[in-house]
């Protein structure tokens, strides 16, 4: 103290009030320490002072430091506690907290009313999060009773409140499993309570799927949205990141550095653009092991959790675990009592609910809906000479093959004993292909079945209501319905009546697929081309066909007015057939002309993927029209090549070994992306124009496009972007290395003859 009085008495700033402060200040230390001297003989009460763990300091009337202890100076950045000496809380941190300070301590001195355990959160200099901590201010004053400063004691509570806060967190977090508020809202606040403990970490986790294969995603508030739409549906596996190797091994996976460990090696350009260079992955699993998802960590630096670090995971993961059990024991309670327990079919409880719903959307949105009521024609003779268990094996193979006749929209119900509801969703308003369902309804209920004592015959009678024609709300359609199916049996069983008692074809236009097939046949197709340019020079490296319909009397048809039509009467592989013809025959007709060859791109639909002579096809083209097969790119969405993987790869290798070109369209518009880019052999991989259309503004849509490109660079993939429209895409593009580019920014789809016209400039 006698160091620090002389240090003060040298500056012209120390009023001799100070002084006399100063002074008083330390007549009083020196008296606390006599009278301590007893139990502390060989200490001296300065160095008592400097050793508490706490903040102790003396201010003066203008909030000046006049003395502080070492752990106040060190944790305010200085190296001893006489450079602090003279400083103002304005010299060290931002205005406000400074001014909050200060008005506070002036209050303090101004009335003489001490302030005990006021929290403050402040962020001390160098400290990389806020610092909560328990401060209480004293007046101090001389020997004549006047107050000439204050002294401050501040204790540092931050891992206290995190404590606490933690503890909170967890009894909110089983409040909400215990309400069984939504998984997703759970797992939220789960990983937000981790974040809000640690200090540059990001939170995620990950939800395996009922066959144990994939990683879905289930949290992750502060990850980016980009990343994580990217890792959605990541298949588990032994070299899969973190995530995917800690769901197949069952084990925590800690990964220090993403940028050179080998389990990364097929995941780091996808995870370069976000910047995180660690990843900890623990599964989340039942009390018997089994895996439910994992919960991660992200770090932005190159290290290993830390034991804190790793407690809260295992923490975490302990409550999620929890949380996935409880929804999976709720959704299974809600199921058995919304389904039949013998077929697995939803049950008329579930019909209540679902329909009105359904009926309501369709109103919106002016569409039909078509319920079929279906009774198995005398079901009791089954029952009766076979045996209840025969009866119920052919019920449930009944289920199995109506389920398996409609589509995801449409759904099954058993009404109870040998009655069943089948409901279909129309795709539009004038849906052309109801008619034709209905009869393959039929036709796989009237499949002969095994038995063990010989096939079993089953039929059906089968009654239809459409919405809103035939009833404006669920239960009138359910009552015409049942009336159309009694007159079905009426008329000798194994029969579908309309309500109103009209014909098996129930009254469904059917005009348009009649259409369509003339338009096929007839010369009313034609194709239209759009121009695919290098993104460096600009010049046409390849040009896709595109098919169009003029109608005879309805004009030109729009391409989204038909495919959908194509596709679901199964014309699309006549007219597909047609495209792949003409546009080989096209391309050889430039060629002829001496225009310079170019690739032409035609796209592939499911059912002709699906076709096993389309191999056949594709040769007979090449060979029809001298067209060499490597001119020729086919293009295929990830969604037709997933729906059978062991059959596309078989395809793909097939059309692989003609010399064709085959790319995946519409890439980052699905969830099975990564798969499909590991697990075939594609040449290209068209970037989708939903995700284009957002360059280069979005910061989130600029991240993925980036992972896009470098992750198909990796995998020897050239890239071309879908829709591009303007010149900022264009450069973004361009900087991002992404080789060829499609859309109005170049060329709309134009005629044979205006393609034309561009090769031929072109080619000047």
């Amino acid at each position: 103290m006698h160091e620090t009085v002389r240090r003060w008495e040298s500056a012209e700033a120390l009023t001799a009030e100070t002084r006399r402060f100063v002074a008083a200040t330390e007549a009083m230390l020196a008296s606390t320490a006599h009278h301590l001297s007893e139990g502390v003989e060989n200490l001296r009460l300065k160095a008592i002072i400097h050793e508490l763990p706490d903040f102790l300091y003396v201010k003066d009337r203008d909030s000046r430091f006049v003395f502080a202890n070492a752990v106040t100076a060190s944790n305010l950045g200085f190296g001893s506690a006489e450079e602090l000496t003279g400083k103002r809380d304005f010299d060290l941190f931002d205005f406000e907290v400074a001014r909050r300070h200060f008005d506070i301590e002036q209050q303090i001195m101004a009335t003489g009313q001490a302030r005990i355990d006021m929290e403050e959160t402040v962020v001390l200099p160098g400290s990389p999060r806020p610092v909560c901590r328990l401060t209480s201010k004293i007046p101090l004053r001389n020997e004549r009773g006047e107050i000439v400063g204050l002294i401050g004691v501040s204790r540092d509570i931050t891992e206290r409140k995190l404590q606490e806060d933690l503890h909170r967190g967890q009894a909110k977090l089983l409040e909400m499993i215990a309400r069984n508020e939504p998984l997703p809202m759970v797992l939220e606040a789960l990983v937000l309570m981790i974040e809000a403990q640690l200090t540059g970490i990001d939170g995620s986790v990950l939800l395996l799927d009922s066959e144990g294969t994939r990683l879905y995603h289930g949290a992750a508030p502060n990850l980016p949205g980009g990343y994580s739409r990217l890792i959605d549906g990541v298949t588990i596996g032994p070299k899969v990141g973190s995530c995917g190797t800690a769901a197949w091994r069952g084990h925590p996976v800690i990964v220090e550095d993403v940028m050179s460990d080998p389990l990364w090696e097929d995941f780091r350009a996808l995870v370069a653009p976000f910047g995180f260079r660690s990843c900890w992955s623990t599964p989340i699993a039942t009390s018997e092991n089994n895996v439910l998802g994992t919960f991660a960590l992200y770090s932005r630096e190159v290290r290993r959790p830390t034991e804190h670090e790793t407690k809260l995971v295992a923490l975490a993961t302990h409550i999620a675990g929890i949380a996935i059990e409880r929804k999976r024991v709720h959704d299974r309670i809600h199921f058995m009592a919304h389904h039949d327990d013998l077929t697995g079919l939803p049950n008329r409880a579930f019909l209540k609910e679902r329909l009105a719903n359904i009926l309501d959307q369709a109103r919106r949105n002016n569409r039909k809906v078509t319920v079929a009521y279906i009774d198995l024609d005398n079901f009791k003779d089954i029952n009766d000479g076979r045996g209840h268990a025969a009866g119920d094996e052919v019920l449930k193979e009944i289920a199995t093959r109506m389920a398996n006749s409609v589509r995801a929209s449409d759904m099954v119900v058993r009404l109870g004993g040998d009655e069943f509801l089948v409901v279909l969703v129309h795709q539009s308003s004038h849906d052309a292909g109801i008619a034709r369902r209905l009869r393959e309804l039929q036709k796989a209920i009237n499949r002969p079945m095994r038995g063990e004592s010989g096939d079993i015959a089953v039929t059906a009678s089968i009654g239809v209501a459409a919405f809103p024609v035939d009833g404006a709300t669920a239960e009138e359609l359910l009552a015409n319905a049942d009336r159309a199916m009694y007159r079905a049996k009426q008329l000798g069983r194994n029969t579908l009546q309309h309500h109103d008692g009209a014909s098996t074809s129930v009254g469904m236009p059917l005009g348009e697929q009649e259409e369509l097939h003339q338009a096929i046949t007839g010369d009313q197709l034609f194709l239209e081309y759009q121009p695919q340019v290098d993104v460096a020079t600009g010049r046409i490296t390849g040009i896709e066909a595109l098919v169009r319909w003029n109608h005879p009397a309805k004009g030109r048809v729009p391409p989204v007015n038909f495919i959908p039509l194509a596709e679901e009467t199964g014309l699309i592989v006549p007219l597909g057939l047609w495209v792949l013809n003409e546009a080989c025959r096209q391309a050889r007709a430039w060629q002829d002309m001496g225009l310079a060859p170019l690739t032409i791109a035609v796209n592939v639909s499911a059912k002709q993927f699906a076709d096993p002579d389309f191999a056949s096809h594709v040769a007979e083209a090449l060979e029809r029209h001298r067209l060499q097969s490597h001119w020729l790119e086919l293009e295929v969405t990830e969604s037709v090549v997933m729906q059978d993987a062991e059959r596309a790869l078989a395809m793909m290798a097939s059309l692989r070994a003609l010399g064709v070109r085959l790319s995946i369209d519409d890439f980052g518009s699905g969830y099975s992306s990564l798969a499909a880019l590991k697990t075939f052999p594609f040449d290209r991989l068209k970037m989708d124009r939903s995700l284009v259309e957002a360059l280069p503004g979005d910061k989130t849509a600029v991240a993925i496009a980036s992972a896009v490109i470098s992750l198909a660079q990796t995998l020897k993939l050239s890239v071309l972007a879908e829709g591009v429209e303007t010149d900022a895409q264009m450069d973004f593009l361009r900087q991002a290395h992404c080789e060829e580019a499609q859309g109005y920014r170049f060329s709309k789809p134009v005629s044979p003859e205006a393609a034309t016209l561009l090769l031929q400039t072109q080619s000047m």
